[in-house]
């Protein structure tokens, strides 16, 4: 089991990265060459030969080994395909960042069945053939809910296709992603040659309609900062789902594809991912979550349910 967490972890090993990049240089690097299947087939040979060499008395054998450490890696990077920050499969040699979009970064729902499993597997003593049926109900769990999430994806794209065709949003593109904690009510984002329609869809929901806000993507307010190297490192990371806002007196980069705080509550909130491009480092720190929980309270948490629940 130690083996396993502490393969299964390696790939996030780029969090060290920040301590030597800026913050805009540092969205690249996080899931990028550690999320690549060069380094998954790296990181497998080389676990592999250690392990034979300090464990040769248990004779596990170095096919097993590799099979062992290539399938813990090998999950790490299909989990962390399916949330919105996106992923360099084909790094150093493509900079294409590859997603799902069909789990919240941090689910509940998902994260209980291995926890399970993990508490009954450390108490249940080894060698008690108990313990195959807990490794087996986290597996079959986490597959299960992967599952629905993906179902619940095909099914929120298939209504914003409809939606927006009915709607008459001429649109170049659409990304949909589920709100924090859940997987029931979406984020959606739809892309024109100017701004973005943001809008709410439930799994739940009858209606054949969608509450959209435009949001301008104001691309003129770049012309100041367009020497930046920040700016195009955000604009690559981005790919193409960003606006650009002034705060009284400040330049502020948005990256929609977060979502919006409390966005179902209030849909003129400000987006999760805000990066102040006329102000020093220190005030981008935590630039992806920074605006993830904010303002939120009973009042808004209920708020979500109760849209959870569908019009």
């Amino acid at each position: 089991m130690l083996l396993g967490a502490l393969a299964q972890s390696i790939p996030d090993l780029d969090f060290i990265s920040a301590f030597w990049n800026d913050t805009a240089s540092n969205l690249l690097a996080h899931r990028g060459f550690t999320h690549s299947l060069l380094f998954a087939a790296i990181g497998t040979i080389a676990f592999a030969l250690l392990s034979e060499h300090y464990h040769k008395q248990h004779r596990v054998g170095y096919k097993k080994w590799i099979l062992f450490f290539g399938l813990q890696i090998s999950i790490h990077l299909f989990i962390d395909l399916f949330n919105s920050y996106g992923m360099g499969l084909l790094e150093p040699f493509n900079h294409t960042r590859f997603s799902f979009n069909a789990m919240f970064v941090a689910d509940p729902f998902f994260s209980i069945w291995p926890a399970i499993s993990f508490v009954a597997l450390i108490v249940i003593k080894p060698h008690i053939r108990k313990r195959i049926f807990w490794w087996k109900f986290a597996v079959i769990g986490c597959s299960i809910y992967l599952a629905y999430c993906s179902i619940n994806k095909l099914k929120i794209d298939s209504d914003v296709n409809k939606i927006l065709d009915r709607q008459n949003i001429a649109h170049k593109s659409y990304f949909t992603t589920p709100t924090p904690l859940n997987n029931w009510l979406w984020y959606v984002a739809a892309k024109t040659d100017s701004g973005f329609y943001i809008g709410f869809r439930s799994v739940f929901d009858k209606k054949p309609e969608i509450n959209f806000t435009y949001f301008p993507r104001n691309n003129y307010l770049l012309s100041s900062v367009s020497d930046q190297e920040a700016l195009q490192h955000l604009l690559r990371f981005s790919q193409g789902y960003y606006t650009v806002e002034k705060w009284n007196d400040t330049l502020v980069f948005n990256d929609i594809r977060f979502g919006q705080m409390i966005g179902w509550y209030n849909p003129r909130e400000k987006f999760v991912f805000h990066f102040y491009l006329d102000k020093s480092g220190e005030d981008n720190k935590l630039v992806v979550q920074r605006g993830r929980f904010a303002n939120w309270n009973w009042e808004t948490t209920k708020s979500l349910i109760k849209r959870i629940e569908g019009d």
